[in-house]
């Protein structure tokens, strides 16, 4: 776990990174992606999403990481919020979409910017969102954990930090 979070600080740390982060829901469960060695508490559970490459638009750098992590094909809607995350030394500006799935079967998927020994993804799943809150709390990305329900969190909109 330690060389992966080495792995997290070295790709991602003393840098502003911008992040887009799709929030797709079935029903009343959510879309999330289980990480390894990441967070507090070693394990994290956030929607799918990741870094907006130079030159590539927000909607093509979501689509493309939804395909990359969830095997899934998205239409991205509207940008809910914007949430700026900062912990030394991560920075991240993360623009959260609504989505819709197109085509594809939901899987595991991976990080291409990681080296296939460090892959972080363990498990992608629609979790109710009261299985998500009885999972450890820094183990949830805090835009999530901050909601009461599914509902409140596709309500959120403007600039958040927390």
């Amino acid at each position: 776990m330690v060389s992966s979070q080495n792995n997290v600080l070295e790709v991602y740390g003393n840098r502003l990174r911008v992040r887009v982060c799709g929030l797709c829901r079935q029903e009343d469960r959510l879309l999330l992606v289980h990480h390894q060695g990441l967070g507090a508490a070693g394990t994290f559970w956030s929607p799918p999403g990741g870094g907006v490459q130079f030159g590539e638009k927000a909607y093509d750098a979501l689509i493309r990481e939804f395909s990359e992590e969830t095997g899934l094909i998205i239409d991205v809607g509207e940008l809910l919020f914007v949430h700026e995350f900062i912990a030394d030394p991560l920075h991240a500006i993360e623009l959260f979409f609504q989505v819709n799935i197109v085509c594809g079967v939901l899987q595991k998927g991976y990080d291409p910017e990681m080296p296939a020994e460090s892959q972080q993804i363990t498990d992608v799943q629609f979790l109710s969102f009261d299985a998500i809150k009885r999972l450890p709390e820094d183990s949830v990305h805090v835009v999530v954990r901050n909601c009461q329900s599914i509902d409140d969190l596709f309500r959120l909109r403007g600039y958040l930090c927390y």
